[in-house]
């Protein structure tokens, strides 16, 4: 047997997985991601010989796989949510993405600076990868799939959806913030030069650079797939899935070549998208194919952090990293969460789903890529992929085990509630 069989072996075993899983462990108190992660831990112990992937010396690849996978979900995401874009209509998305987000990207990094004695650059980074939500392995608290009702959709999925699908595109600036304090201050100093050209440029410049692109791209998009009078051109009459990946990646090349942010363009033009024609049953057909894209990627990376993981790969965690990391999925994330959404005529219950549950994952790991490849930052690369990627298991194996049967309670008590009343 060589190697090369092998992997075609585990290919295949793993396609056939990701099909099945969602099936088998529906309204089951664990979901996919845990039992890809459970895969790549063992098929490591196999005597099978399946390489292992070290995100510090294949930072590049790992960066660029985990980037397609975060845009497609993006697409996907964008895609599924009815309720039209409003103020009123994504009151708990502002509020999230306006003030836990920022609140716990400050008490994240004081914690880092404090409880693990890190320098202001790297504990500024950690807290700017773990701070956004992950719209990859939160399945279980997504809406699903595109409807004619234009609110059909929960607050709770809808909130939780909207904030993933958004605040990977915020996170950036403050991912940035942490790479220019690097290169300003060095890895162990501290300096305020980096604020202004940042804030101008980082922050106003690329934020809206994404978020005219995405509108902009989503409008053509839109006019090219319902309304172009060329019959070729209207794409929606043909009902080819594959055309999301079309959508996803011009998006996001477009922008990126402007200097903005892709991953935010690619959620606004999937929303875009789906506001030029909102009931049209295209948007199934492209949702449809783009989580299932979605689905085998998380599959692939999952296995390959499982892989990691047994292999050695939270060796440099320490168990201050470990506590940070527990202190944010049971604490910091849940208390700003809380107090976000405080006023909303949303259930106590609803708001306290909406704030517990705030997925890490493939977001993080591609952050965490893209800054390790534009600085060292002090020669801490291993310590901050191990705290990531226990942060990111913890998230899984947490949130795995709770969602489903949280989300069925909640979904019991909201079918009741007219009968009661």
């Amino acid at each position: 047997m060589t190697l090369s069989d092998a992997l075609y072996a585990a290919v295949g075993v793993g396609a056939l997985a990701a099909a099945v899983l969602p099936r088998v462990v529906a309204k089951r108190p664990f979901s996919m991601p845990m039992v890809f992660l459970a895969m790549g831990a063992l098929v490591h112990f196999l005597p099978v010989g399946m390489p292992t992937v070290d995100p510090v010396h294949d930072r590049v690849w790992v960066e660029h796989v985990t980037e397609v996978c975060v845009i497609v979900s993006l697409m996907g995401a964008g895609l599924a949510i009815n309720r039209p874009v409003g103020w009123r209509r994504w009151a708990g998305t502002w509020r999230l993405l306006g003030i836990t987000m920022p609140l716990t990207i400050l008490l994240t990094a004081v914690l880092a600076g404090t409880l693990l004695g890190w320098p202001p650059a790297a504990a500024l980074l950690l807290a700017a990868v773990l701070a956004p939500t992950d719209p990859v392995l939160a399945a279980e608290v997504r809406v699903g799939e595109p409807t004619d009702a234009e609110h059909d959709e929960d607050e709770v999925r809808l909130t939780l959806t909207s904030e993933a699908g958004l605040n990977d595109g915020l996170a950036f600036p403050f991912v940035l913030a942490a790479v220019a304090l690097a290169a300003s201050a060095g890895p162990s100093g501290w300096s305020a030069g980096w604020l202004g050209g940042w804030a101008l440029v980082d922050v106003l410049g690329k934020v809206a650079t994404g978020l005219v692109a995405g509108i902009a791209v989503g409008r053509l998009l839109g006019w090219m797939f319902f309304r172009a009078r060329a019959a070729a051109l209207r794409l929606s009459e043909h009902m080819e899935g594959f055309v999301a990946l079309a959508a996803t990646f011009l998006s996001y090349g477009v922008t990126e070549l402007l200097h903005g942010y892709g991953f935010l363009a690619v959620f606004v033009t999937a929303c875009t998208l789906r506001a030029a024609e909102r009931s049209h049953g295209y948007h199934k057909v492209l949702h449809e194919f783009t989580e299932q894209v979605e689905r085998l990627l998380t599959a692939f990376l999952l296995f390959l952090l499982g892989g990691y993981i047994a292999a050695g790969g939270l060796a440099a965690l320490t168990w201050q990293a470990a506590v940070l990391a527990l202190l944010l999925l049971l604490g910091i994330r849940p208390l700003t969460g809380w107090v976000a959404q405080l006023g909303l005529r949303t259930a106590g219950r609803e708001r306290l789903v909406a704030a517990v549950f705030g997925l890490r994952g493939i977001g993080s790991l591609y952050y965490l890529a893209h800054a390790l490849g534009q600085d060292d930052f002090g020669g801490l690369d291993r310590q901050l992929w191990a705290a990531v990627a226990f942060t990111v298991l913890a998230s899984v194996m947490l949130h795995g085990v709770t969602a489903t049967p949280v989300i069925t309670r909640i979904d019991r008590r909201r079918a009741a509630k007219p009968d009661t009343t």
